[in-house]
């Protein structure tokens, strides 16, 4: 009897608290829902300005005054940076990229190097696709000074000149160079944006690779190689966005220069483009060398990498023999060993800057001499013209 009236009076009492203990529990859940609530508002105030930015502002690149502002008055803190939209953030690009990877290959196992050039270019291909726009604008747009400026002297040096003719050559002048100025920014920041998608995709997916690694992979690769890839190989994949359109605007550039060449100095122009060919040939050795010289930095950083991180695993075993001077010796070998590597990769650098340098100078010398042989008058407009198309 005692019992039950227990069991009576602790129902009864749980009963009467059963309101406050759910308004409190309310009271709770509405409060979490304000926050999160407050929160995206938050966010969606916050949100990236380039995503919301209209025609001009991207034109003009305006979309980033409010944050150059606000930095002119204060340091700015992370709450104060834009959030990321879905296809810049690493996780928006990591989904679609797997999704991706998925449709090509079907498994991680069965991926080739050419379905990985393949779905990499399909993630970012309108990206790649708007920078090489940007680029083949630029590339004709540098051309349009040194083509008219051989027309400005002749109207300059004309005694019947018309007005409206040197307002029409000055508008073309500005006109030209604002579009070479706003397609080289664009460019650069396309391409930009783009390596950094590839970079954090690739990174993205080589830490999801290594969080599944068996004990037996593991023994093969080590930790040293893993962070070489995310850090390394997978940034020189990204910065490969700033050679990608190399080759068709190498072309396109000789192939404009030649015709400004030929207009202004007639058949002179196969010499310069012969000096061309001889710039480009001094440079097939040189490259080969620091191809052979930057496989063997990456090489003996592997190494580095690999032995400091098999050093911080084992520090306690180093500690507790006081072999750590033992050990620091031989990453101070390794790592002067990958200095001289690194000496000679920045050697064969500046003997590459010196060569395309000097290019230019190189190939006027050898045109305007073959001007001067050859017996083709060199008047100012067409000299003018020549030198800024070097």
């Amino acid at each position: 009897g005692l019992f039950l009236c227990y069991v009576g009076c602790s129902i009864n009492n749980m009963t009467k608290l059963s309101p406050l203990e759910e308004s409190l529990l309310n009271g709770e859940a509405s409060v979490s829902n304000n926050n999160s609530d407050s929160r995206k508002t938050l966010r969606n105030e916050i949100s990236t300005c380039y995503s919301n930015a209209g025609f001009f502002s991207i034109l003009t690149f305006s979309w980033m005054s409010p944050l150059i502002t606000l930095g002119s008055r204060k340091t700015l803190d992370h709450e104060d940076l834009p959030l990321l939209s879905t296809n810049d953030s690493a996780y928006g690009t990591f989904s679609t990229f797997k999704n991706k990877l998925e449709l090509e290959c079907g498994n991680v196992r069965n991926l080739t190097a050419i379905n990985l050039a393949k779905v990499l270019f399909l993630s970012t291909w309108q990206g790649i696709l708007l920078s090489g726009f940007f680029a083949l604008l630029f590339t004709c747009a540098s051309y349009v000074g040194p083509y008219l400026i051989d027309n400005l002297v002749q109207y300059l040096n004309d005694e019947n000149k018309v007005k409206n003719d040197g307002y029409i050559l000055a508008m073309m002048f500005v006109v030209a160079k604002l579009v070479e100025c706003l397609s080289q920014r664009h460019w650069i920041f396309k391409f930009q944006q783009v390596g950094v998608r590839m970079q954090s995709m690739l990174v993205s997916m080589i830490y999801a690779k290594g969080l599944t690694l068996s004990s037996h992979s593991k023994e093969q690769h080590s930790s040293g190689e893993i962070i070489n890839l995310m850090t390394v190989d997978a940034a020189r994949i990204g910065e490969f966005c700033w050679y990608m359109h190399d080759p068709w605007m190498a072309v396109l550039q000789v192939s404009l220069a030649l015709f400004i060449l030929h207009r202004s100095v007639g058949v002179a122009s196969v010499a310069a483009f012969a000096a061309t060919v001889v710039v480009m040939l001094l440079n097939l050795p040189v490259a080969s060398l620091q191809e052979r010289f930057q496989g063997k930095l990456m090489e003996f950083k592997d190494k580095r990498m690999k032995a400091t991180s098999e050093i911080l695993m084992n520090m306690r075993i180093l500690k507790l023999q006081t072999w750590e001077m033992k050990f620091l010796s031989k990453i101070i070998q390794i790592r002067k060993l990958e200095e001289i590597w690194l000496k000679k990769f920045l050697v064969g650098s500046a003997i590459v800057k010196f060569i395309f340098s000097n290019a230019p100078t190189f190939v006027a010398v050898v045109t305007f001499g073959t001007c001067v042989l050859i017996g083709i008058p060199l008047e100012s407009g067409k000299i003018l013209s020549a030198l800024a198309t070097f």
